[in-house]
This record gives structure tokens, sequence and C-alpha cells, in this order.
């Protein structure tokens, strides 16, 4: 197995230059002159017998083959650090490591994050965020949540290779309603106040979320109802960049953007007038040896699921 290797320096120079697509800034990140930097790149050329730069201009570029080769090191780099910083004789940080959909994550699991620490203060939660398009497997976790889509819906589920049974743990945290949204400045400039004033304005949708706008323009009895211009993009996560620009009205999904709608960053001109969103689950491998802290985080985050499930 060692001797299937790559050189490890050479890997971990290889990795930073990749992804600041630059040598010289690889070389400051590092510490090391530029021909250092290119020497390393060229022992891991040799080692894996094709090119992973070549020169643009006066830049040298990462190939295409060569980023997707430098995403899986870094992961690996990630998972390394993580174990000695677990196993470590010396180490006693108590990590949970919580992977979950970037809308969700930013607009719902990280706001709530404060009332987890002040029930576990010594504990450090570290969120990573995968989008509708990866795949659930190749990070490790101990919690993950992950959305399902609604019955006869058209919402992708985040991951796709999520076993039926046997390695993991599952259970409902949410259900999601779609309503529209806008920025509070937008609102109060378009003076909306019936549905039918929609067919004048922008309309915000994602890649992510296909066809939430017709979902909901059927739950609301206007399947006739069309829009003057849609932006489309390629996340739901722009498409809240986008509200907070007064770029335009959005479908946004409930509770998750519960905090946002309480901190008046997002109105929702129609609330009464909703259709049925996803279903956010919880994902937890099953092993007997969870640690205490693990299990604390799982029930706050049962408790705190229960809450939006009686809103």
């Amino acid at each position: 197995m060692r001797n299937r290797l790559p050189p490890l320096n050479a890997l971990r120079v290889f990795e930073v230059a990749a992804r600041s697509e630059s040598y010289s800034a690889a070389a400051r990140e590092l510490s090391l002159t530029h021909g250092a930097v290119s020497r390393q790149i060229n022992i891991l050329e040799d080692w894996l017998g094709q090119p992973l730069f070549a020169r643009e201009g006066q830049s040298m570029m990462a190939s295409p083959h060569a980023r997707a080769l430098a995403r899986e090191i870094s992961v690996a780099f990630d998972q390394i650090a993580d174990a000695a910083e677990r196993y470590g004789k010396e180490r006693h940080v108590k990590v949970i490591r919580v992977s979950a959909p970037t809308t969700v994550a930013m607009r719902w699991l990280i706001p709530r994050l404060q009332d987890f620490a002040k029930i576990c203060r010594d504990v450090d939660v570290r969120v990573s965020t995968v989008t509708s398009t990866e795949s659930l497997l190749r990070r490790d976790f101990d919690v993950a949540i992950y959305r399902q889509a609604a019955p006869g819906g058209e919402y992708l589920t985040t991951y796709r290779q999520v076993p039926p049974g046997g390695q993991f743990q599952s259970w409902p945290l949410f259900q999601e309603y779609n309503t529209v949204i806008a920025s509070p400045r937008l609102t109060a400039h378009t003076g909306i106040t019936e549905v039918e004033q929609l067919a004048s304005m922008t309309w915000l949708t994602s890649e992510t979320r296909p066809g939430d706008w017709e979902t909901w323009i059927e739950a609301a009895g206007q399947p006739s109802l069309r829009a003057s211009r849609i932006l489309r993009f390629d996340h739901f996560f722009v498409v809240m960049h986008a509200v907070a620009d007064d770029q335009g009205f959005g479908i946004g999904p409930f509770p998750t953007l519960n905090a946002d709608l309480a901190a008046g960053r997002v109105q929702t001109p129609f609330p009464a007038l909703r259709s049925k969103g996803a279903t956010y689950h919880a994902l937890v491998p099953f092993d007997a040896d969870k640690p205490v802290h693990v299990r604390d985080f799982i029930d706050w985050l049962r408790s705190s699921s229960a809450e939006d499930s009686e809103l």
C-alpha cells in the first residue's frame, strides 16, 4: 500500500497550488520559493505519468483532471487532520461533524447552534455543506441532514446514495411548506397585495428547486399565472442573495427561513397560500459507541425540529 502512495509532500504542495490556482500563492501559503513549488509539482507529475498544470500566459493553470484530483486530496487531508485531532494523545476536544444541505445549514441549523452551545459548551460542532448534486457517502459525519422530495414534486434528493437501511438510522426532522418571499424594500416598493400582481414581477428560481413556482401557483389556484421575467440560478442560496438585493420574488421554504422572517430579512406577501415542500431527515451511523456529546446533539436536534413541527 505504501508503495502505491505518491510522495506526500508533493501531494500537499499540489493541493495548495491547485486550490489557490497559483504557484506564487502556494509558495506564500507554504513559505516556500516558487522554484520549490514547481519542483514538487514536477515530482508528482513524474509519479503520475501525466502533466497536471499547463502554462496560460504568465500563469500555470491546473487541468480539469488535476482539479478533480485536488478536490479528493483536500477531502483526504481534512480526514487526516480530523483523525489526528480526535485521536491524538493530548487532544481533548469534543467534535461533532455535521453534514447538511447548504441552505438548511446556513438558514436553519447554524442560527440555532448557539442554543446547543449553551447546553454543551465544550463541544466543537463542525458543519460541512453539500449541494443537491453531491453524494452523502463521500464525507465522514456523525450526523447528516438530507432532503427528500415532496410527494409528486420535482425536488432533487440531496443525497442520492442514502442506503435504505442497515448502516444508518434515519428519522424525519421537519417538512417544509413553500410560499412567496421578497425583501421588505421590494414588497414596499411594489405595494403588492394581490397574487395577480406577480405577473408583472421578476420571479427568482433555482436549478436545485425546480418547479417551485409551478407547484406554488397550482396550490394558490392560479394555474394560468406567468412571470414577465424569470431569473434562474444554480442554487437556492444564490436566490436568497438575489432576494436580499431586491432582484425579484422567490418561493421560500419554511420553517427553514423562519429566522430570516423573524429578523425582517424577508417578507411573505401571501403567507396563507402555501405549497407542500420537501421533508428533511437526520441520518446517524449505526454504531453502539456514540460518545455522550454526540447523543446530546442528537437529542437537541430532535427537540429543535419538534418545535418547528408544532408551528
